[in-house]
């Protein structure tokens, strides 16, 4: 019993963490319908980012909203190079994150890898610390939670003001965007910024979470990201009551749950790639199945 509440709390811990990134590629790829492919850079990014700013003794809080705001400043330069200089939206997000490997890079002082063990995080200090004795032990699941509820409602929020009705409208009907007398493209990059700030985000905080930032942990992101989005929308599309948001969040969860039974079976790590490939394969054609089988003819945007 304790081995599996074990192995739950370690789902949840990353799942909720990994969530934030989910809600982040649902903004560019399910509302934009925009295949962003510069997450793979802004993940670590905001890792690295973090790691910089607490070895230097920044406040890990504030180190995330830093994180978030760096990353967005990278969705929007995906967004200035497909928008402005009509570059593809794949080969725009495959440049940026190009470029990120150097800039990550620059900020870990041409290190592959910034720990900073025994510094303040968010899960060690600060409101952490102010926990009871009996739940201090699943502070990382209650802080990933809260981090997690934050963006959520910021996202559901932002999506019904009128900017967000705009970014939604992008997506589904750019000339109608444009017969408002509003510039779809810039309302395209907002997105780009909104969707990588909160995957920068997500990096910030599984770096304090492990208390070191590593530039390659940004390989296979935009897999597991898309794999979250696609399962939590297919699992939970007909129960109307979940957000998309939320099903996002619900995805990832699922998705490292399945990833930990493996490994608990006893599959080789080397295969952990390969399982994640086949993972996304079948949420992709299960998704594509279930919504044939239901009649949907009007495009569904988790199918690719």
């Amino acid at each position: 019993m304790s081995v599996f509440l074990g192995l739950l709390e370690n789902v949840l811990e990353e799942g909720l963490i990994y969530g934030i990134m989910a809600m982040g590629v649902y903004i560019t790829y399910t509302i934009l319908d925009f295949p962003d492919l510069s997450v793979d850079g802004t993940f670590p990014l905001g890792a690295c980012i973090t790691a910089a700013l607490i070895t230097s003794g920044v406040n890990p809080w504030l180190s995330c909203v830093i994180a978030f705001f760096c990353g967005a400043l990278a969705g929007s330069v995906t967004g200035i190079i497909h928008v402005r200089l009509k570059v593809t939206d794949l080969l725009s997000g495959i440049l940026v994150m190009t470029a990120l490997w150097s800039v990550n890079l620059v900020v870990t002082r041409g290190s592959s890898v910034l720990p900073f063990y025994n510094k303040p995080t968010i899960f060690n200090s600060g409101i952490a610390k102010l926990f009871p004795h009996e739940v201090y032990t699943h502070r990382i699941v209650i802080i990933a939670l809260l981090c997690v509820l934050i963006v959520k409602l910021t996202l559901d929020w932002y999506l019904k003001t009128k900017s967000g009705l705009l970014l939604r409208a992008a997506g589904d009907n750019a000339q109608y965007v444009t017969s408002l007398a509003k510039n779809q493209g810039n309302v395209k990059i907002l997105g780009l910024a909104i969707g990588n700030g909160c995957t920068a985000l997500a990096g910030s905080v599984l770096a304090q979470q492990t208390e070191s930032a590593n530039i390659v942990s940004g390989t296979g992101m935009v897999v597991m990201a898309l794999a979250s989005v696609i399962i939590g929308t297919t699992v939970f599309k007909r129960v109307r009551i979940i957000k998309q948001t939320t099903m996002a969040v619900l995805g990832a969860i699922i998705y490292k749950a399945c990833l930990s039974i493996a490994m608990q079976l006893g599959l080789p790590t080397n295969f952990l790639k390969m399982l994640m490939a086949v993972l996304f394969t079948a949420a992709l054609v299960s998704n594509n199945l279930f919504s044939k089988g239901k009649g949907d003819q009007n495009g569904d945007k988790t199918r690719l």
